[in-house]
C-alpha cells in the first residue's frame, strides 16, 4: 500500500526538509510526497481504491500501535493507498473533514505545518515497522 503525504506548501531546503527525507528513505512500504500550492491543485487518480486522513486539530489523538493497526487493516483489506492531507494555514474545510476517512490530531497543540511534516513521516514509519515487527518502536 503507498503512503501518500500531500501537503499544502513548500517545505524548501530547512532542518525539517532533512527530517522528512531521512524518514522518508527509512520507510519500506511505497511512500510519496506531494506538495500542493496553497491553494487548488490535485492530490492523485482518485479511481485507485484509497483511504484518506486529515491531519486536523479536531482529530484523534491516536496512539502509533493504532495507526499501524489500521494502516495494516486498510492493506489487507486491499486499499492501494492512504493520504495523509496536511492543509494550508486555516486547516481543512468542513466539507473535506466530512468526507475524510479519519481526522487525526497530534495532541492539543498547534504545530507549524513544516514540524507536521516531519512528526507524520517519523509516526509512519514507526506504524511500518511496528507492522513489520521491527524493534524501533518500545511499547
Amino acid at each position: 500500500m503507498l503512503l501518500h503525504v500531500i501537503a499544502r506548501g513548500k517545505i524548501g531546503r530547512s532542518p525539517e526538509a532533512e527530517l522528512v527525507k531521512r524518514y522518508e528513505q527509512r520507510v519500506t512500504w511505497p511512500i510519496r510526497f506531494t506538495e500542493l500550492p496553497e491553494q487548488g491543485g490535485r492530490t492523485a487518480d482518485p479511481s485507485t481504491p484509497f483511504r484518506t486522513v486529515l491531519l486536523d486539530e479536531r482529530g484523534e489523538d491516536m496512539a502509533s500501535e493504532d495507526l499501524a493497526a489500521m494502516l495494516s487493516r486498510w492493506r489487507d483489506d486491499g486499499v492501494r493507498e492512504a493520504r495523509f492531507v496536511i492543509g494550508a494555514a486555516d486547516g481543512h474545510s468542513p466539507e473535506d473533514r466530512g468526507a475524510a476517512d479519519r481526522l487525526l490530531a497530534f495532541g492539543g497543540a498547534t504545530w507549524p505545518h513544516l514540524m507536521a511534516r516531519a512528526m507524520l513521516a517519523e509516526q509512519l514509519y514507526r506504524a511500518t515497522t511496528i507492522v513489520a515487527g521491527h524493534p524501533y518502536h518500545r511499547a
